[in-house]
């Protein structure tokens, strides 16, 4: 598969009734899940790490095919100097390999205050991770990252390691006057949106409006942006957010029509090949 497509969770309680049949248990969420759409951002490991009766569960629940791209945990990104936690790093690494296939790439976002002065520390991160056999993608949130000369230092730094760069679209939530993140309890920060490739594989994170047709404009440039890059052989993961988590799935399954509406080679989604929505699963 050179295209995945899902979400940033799968165990999210709003989804019953019509994501997930009315009744699911949530030890059936990731099976249903991962027979809907092939892949989750898997943001459950920046807050926690997994121990190993999880990951074999998490493998026994889902298909061949399916791929989590999990978050490093913020014990790692989210305290100061990154260079100190390298050990770390690669510990979390060592007990998510269990997952096999089912592991994507990984990546690391790095806070705010994390600015272009740090690039040295950035630098020495990367190196120590074993980039060959386990595809790392890094996200960057201070605004100097966006700026020259950072960009260009740091493109040509992934570039040079081989190191994905996660593409943050929150345009969508920042377009109009009203605010959909009044409710939200994480706002997405306001980046430029920097369209470029520099590893063999892209992570997009889509932050979707609540409202469908607002998303049009953004996902019409993204449908154009992903076809090239498959043509030229890039993998490409696109997560969809939403701060009203309900719309995620339905705003993911609109953009794989999209894609299909304007030609561009994408696997089918599970989703759309399920005959009726499936029964429960095990309600006792």
């Amino acid at each position: 598969m050179n295209f995945f497509i899902g979400c940033a969770v799968w165990s999210y309680k709003g989804w019953m009734g019509e994501f997930y049949p009315p009744g699911t248990r949530a030890t059936d969420f990731l099976s249903l899940y991962s027979r809907r759409l092939t892949t989750v951002e898997g943001n459950t490991t920046f807050y926690a790490v997994p121990n190993q009766e999880t990951i074999s569960r998490w493998i026994a629940q889902t298909p061949p095919g399916f791929e989590f791209c999990l978050k490093l945990p913020r014990d790692i990104t989210h305290t100061g100097l990154l260079q100190p936690n390298i050990p770390a790093a690669l510990k979390f690494l060592a007990g998510m390999q269990p997952l096999g296939k089912r592991l994507g790439p990984m990546f690391v976002q790095l806070p705010p205050s994390y600015s272009p002065t740090l690039i040295d520390d950035l630098t020495n991160f990367l190196v120590a991770w074993p980039r060959e056999t386990a595809p790392l993608a890094l996200e960057v949130r201070h605004f100097d990252w966006f700026k020259e000369p950072y960009s260009s230092q740091l493109t040509a730094l992934l570039e040079n390691l081989g190191v994905g760069r996660v593409l943050l679209d929150s345009r969508p939530i920042y377009n109009g006057e009203d605010d959909p993140q009044l409710h939200s309890e994480r706002r997405k920060p306001k980046l430029p949106v920097q369209f470029s490739v520099t590893a063999p594989f892209s992570l997009i994170r889509f932050i979707s409006h609540p409202i469908l047709s607002e998303n049009q404009p953004f996902m019409a440039e993204w449908v154009t942006q992903i076809q090239q890059w498959l043509q030229a052989g890039t993998k490409v993961y696109f997560f969809v957010h939403c701060p009203l988590e309900e719309r995620s799935p339905y705003t993911a399954r609109h953009f794989q029509k999209l894609l299909e509406q304007s030609g561009v080679s994408v696997p089918p989604l599970p989703w759309n090949q399920l005959e009726q929505p499936p029964s429960q699963l095990s309600l006792w």
